[in-house]
């Protein structure tokens, strides 16, 4: 992972630094392998198995890739892509000769994610953006200096704020992003001993072991060879028979306790503390115990809202800081475009774009662009299809009514 530090600091470290668990290295060493309260040590590799985790950084980092992003200028009193500056295609088309935009962005974005923080490096040439490549967290060392200004070391080589994309989670800790393998060490840690613990059950044919015993007394031997004995009779596909004791023996099954009959209840637990830390609604992690027909367009707005737009803002944040001059942020601005994640379904669809027609908000052919339609001749007049002008039609084989003779 990427080391914080000052530039007031010493960068080189001993050896005996290195092992010392007060130097700032062991911290981001122990870092990479945090252990939390149940004992399970948390990596990006374990964390990545239990699937709440998986899900919800997936569901960031994807959507992240999928929604187009433009760069636009200002044209007057509004605003329209332009496709002519070089940044438009490093960051709607091809970041690099071998990677899409949406790429580079996924794999930053899971970075941050996980880690707190996302790196990406802006190649230029003559003061103009080329590429953007996805640089590894540990390959990065960041510092600050007296006034909280950030610079950049590769190896041996500085750089300045526009040449990396330094993407932060929203959740600070300081100046570093408090990643979700931090923030949720606990969380994750107990839903990983939980899965853990529900496997080995079931492994066990889903039922706690149990006591056989007998009214004499067994030696060693004898004790291990009827508990060989019982094991192959009645354990993995055998089980669930009729056993068949004698000498006067007992099986004594071992019931579940309070705790182990809530196993089910903590681990829907689990997976609403990972919802709460990523901001992603519980039934995008596939909990579905709260959800009905008419919330869960509700729980997508809110995702838009609440986990995404704070990501989307520090893209667009990070994209001027690097990819734009100074001059030029007066009149550039990067935006996503979000409408597939507000998509309705199409009687709700075919409701508001009547409402907008009727409004003159729209035209047919904006409405039939969102519905990915070519356009039509004439549908870019904005008027009320709703409505008549009160004027007759023109028929040029009308003749005017002859006058009269007095």
């Amino acid at each position: 992972m990427g080391w914080f530090s000052r530039k007031s600091a010493p960068v080189a470290e001993t050896k005996s630094e290195l092992t010392d668990c007060d130097s700032t290295s062991w911290a981001a060493l122990m870092g990479l392998f945090s252990s939390s309260a149940s004992g399970v040590t948390i990596t990006a590799e374990t964390a990545a198995h239990f699937s709440p985790v998986n899900a919800a950084y997936s569901l960031i980092s994807e959507t992240t890739r999928m929604l187009p992003c433009k760069l636009n200028k200002v044209v007057g009193e509004g605003k329209q892509p332009d496709d002519s500056h070089p940044a438009y295609a490093l960051v709607h088309d091809m970041a690099n000769d071998w990677q899409s935009a949406g790429q580079v962005r996924q794999q930053i974005t899971i970075d941050a994610v996980l880690h707190g923080d996302g790196f990406g490096f802006v190649g230029k040439a003559n003061g103009k953006p080329t590429e953007i490549l996805h640089i590894p967290r540990h390959s990065m060392v960041v510092e600050f200096d007296n006034i909280n200004r950030p610079s950049y070391r590769i190896g041996t080589q500085n750089y300045t704020t526009d040449e990396i994309i330094h993407l932060q989670s929203p959740s600070l800790d300081g100046k570093r992003g408090l990643g979700l393998l931090q923030a949720g060490r606990d969380a994750i840690g107990l839903g990983i001993l939980l899965e853990r613990t529900a496997a080995r059950l079931f492994k066990n044919n889903s039922r706690p072991g149990g006591i056989l015993s007998f009214k004499g007394t067994l030696n060693a031997t004898a004790a291990g060879r009827v508990a060989q004995s019982w094991k192959s009779a009645h354990g993995g596909d055998s089980s669930g028979g009729v056993a068949v004791v004698d000498n006067e023996a007992e099986y004594t099954p071992i019931a579940f306790t309070s705790v182990e009959a809530q196993h089910q209840e903590q681990r829907n637990f689990a997976i609403n503390e990972i919802a709460r830390l990523t901001r992603v609604p519980a039934t995008m992690l596939s909990d579905l115990s709260r959800a009905t027909w008419s919330n869960t367009e509700q729980l997508n707005l809110q995702f838009l809202q609440t986990c995404m737009l704070p990501w989307l803002r520090g893209w667009t944040d990070a994209y001027a800081r690097t990819l734009l001059t100074k001059e030029e942020r007066s009149q550039y601005s990067f935006e996503f475009i979000v409408d597939d994640l507000l998509r309705a379904d199409t009687a709700v669809r075919a409701t508001a774009y009547s409402q907008f027609r009727s409004m003159g908000v729209m035209t047919a052919n904006d409405v039939r662009k969102r519905e990915n339609l070519p356009p039509l001749a004439g549908g870019d007049e904005l008027q009320n299809p709703f409505t008549t002008s009160g004027k007759q039609p023109a028929n040029d084989n009308i003749q005017p009514p002859k006058e009269s003779a007095a």
